[in-house]
């Protein structure tokens, strides 16, 4: 199946490349990120990514190589640029500010029906560890859990969590909830608001209400969520 994909994969666009070339090698990362949303890395072929992009396999394969090199591809272009996903743990001493820029996220996620199916759909496939994503997914995790409970540890020493609750537990519980949240979403879009379940969830946990999580409020451009 090929080696595994680090956590931080290389950029997408090969900046010094001819725009053409750019502009192709873009397209078909995005019709790849389409196909291994709606049916897994594993029952997509290189010949279908080539014949829904308009070139042949031996064009896609100037491009990329293998599937593996695809997939990093594909990923990466899902974490170009800052991933509010994932904020620095220093960033609001309180705490605070992480939980309403994971707020922040799944509003905006919401907008994003193809991205978050990509991403249910490969985490959930990369479960085995023979998956070239397991450990791209394995680290991401690891990350967010380490990020989120030190966020939650700062809100317990501000006394800002309810009595009883444990931040290691509560951090592992809202990316279980953030993820489940997702797949019912996609399945019932009109019927699940991801943002408000999760913000009741939280606000459930704090002693003071998490209050406004707009963009402005958060310091989160559109264009980087």
């Amino acid at each position: 199946m090929g080696d595994s994909i680090a956590a931080t994969p290389s950029p997408v666009v090969t900046r010094g490349g001819y725009a053409k070339g750019d502009a192709r090698r873009e397209r078909i990362v995005e019709v790849a990120a389409e196909i291994f949303g709606t049916q897994g890395f594993r029952a997509s072929t290189m010949l279908q990514i080539a014949a829904a992009c308009g070139i042949s396999r031996t064009g896609l394969l100037h491009h990329f190589p293998t599937k593996e090199s695809l997939l990093e591809a594909v990923l990466a272009r899902r974490d170009t640029g800052a991933d509010p996903r994932h904020p620095p743990a220093s960033e609001g001493s309180d705490g605070r500010q992480m939980l309403r820029r994971l707020l922040a996220v799944v509003e905006h996620n919401a907008t994003q029906p193809r991205i978050v199916n990509l991403f249910s759909v490969l985490s959930a496939e990369a479960g085995d560890p023979a998956h070239p994503a397991h450990d791209y997914f394995r680290q991401r995790y690891a990350r967010l859990r380490g990020e989120l409970k030190q966020a939650l540890h700062h809100v317990a020493a501000a006394g800002q969590l309810t009595p009883g609750t444990d931040p290691d537990s509560l951090a592992v519980e809202i990316i279980a909830l953030m993820d489940g949240l997702q797949v019912q979403w996609v399945l019932a879009p009109r019927d699940v608001d991801m943002a408000a379940v999760l913000r009741h969830r939280l606000d459930a946990a704090l002693t003071v209400p998490l209050g406004m999580t707009s963009t402005e409020d958060v310091g989160v451009r559109v264009e980087d969520l």
